[in-house]
Formats: C-alpha cells, sequence, structure tokens
C-alpha cells in the first residue's frame, strides 16, 4: 500500500473514534427519530 493510503486510513480510524467518544452517533440517531416523526405528522 502506498504512504497516502495508510494516512488517509489512519486519519480515519482518529476521526471516527473522535465522533464516537463525543456521543455523535446517538445524537445523529435522535435527530433521524425527530424528522421521521415530524414527516409523518406524530411529532
Amino acid at each position: 500500500m502506498r504512504k497516502s493510503t495508510i494516512i488517509v486510513l489512519a486519519l480515519f480510524a482518529a476521526l471516527f473514534l473522535a465522533g464516537i467518544s463525543a456521543g455523535e452517533p446517538e445524537r445523529v440517531l435522535d435527530q433521524a427519530i425527530r424528522i421521521c416523526l415530524s414527516c409523518i405528522g406524530i411529532g
């Protein structure tokens, strides 16, 4: 593998772990539920 590929993969992994540690998956899921409920007229 080329050096640039390894650097990009390492950057992706670092940002992925930073997002998980900041609680982003729960926030995204919460927003998705709210948008879906408002679209169908419940929320």
